[in-house]
């Protein structure tokens, strides 16, 4: 079993900018198309699970659905999916504990965890494997952060960084144990 944290933040630690919106991940020219190693990323994993507020920035997109794998959405408020989504999107609701229970059971051990309450729930529970986390060069000033209060300290082991054009710089940590 594992999870696993792939995301992008501001140079100060933040997720979403005041009003939760992410165009400033768009600031960076992209040239080259490149996907940042994600597409590399997601081959190794069975299922995601995100929040219910990155499930509609997600849809707030529009076009063609991101994500061939399956993906749950964690949520006590979200009451059903887009239809076009039906059998690509499942809401599931519960504790952490209940949540990785059922997904477990299904065979979805692989997880990529997304979203910044869910992640912040993931790393409280001393849940998160490996955190991927991708620093754009720019201060936001304020906004949803990437990390919250924990419990206790987590001791991460940092195993690389990329450097991409555009200045983007994408660490690599695993959970020491």
């Amino acid at each position: 079993m594992s999870s696993k944290v792939f995301i992008a933040t501001s140079l100060d630690g933040y997720i979403a900018d005041r009003e939760g919106k992410v165009d400033w991940l768009n600031s960076i020219p992209n040239p080259d198309g490149s996907d940042y190693g994600f597409a590399g990323f997601m081959e190794g994993l069975d299922a995601l699970l995100m929040g219910r507020r990155t499930f509609e920035t997600v849809c707030g997109f529009g076009g063609v659905w991101p994500y061939s794998k399956p993906v749950f959405v964690w949520s006590s408020t979200l009451q059903a999916v887009p239809d076009a989504l039906q059998y690509k999107v499942e809401i599931v609701n519960g504790s952490v504990d209940s949540v990785l229970d059922g997904l477990h059971l299904r065979g979805f051990v692989r997880l990529y965890v997304d979203g910044g309450r869910t992640i912040q729930s993931f790393l409280a529970e001393d849940l998160i494997d490996e955190l991927i986390i991708t620093k754009i060069p720019i201060l936001l000033g304020g906004g949803i952060p990437l990390f919250g209060v924990l419990p206790g300290p987590l001791q991460f082991e940092h195993v690389g960084t990329t450097s991409f054009s555009g200045g983007l710089v994408q660490s690599n940590y695993v959970r020491k144990r």
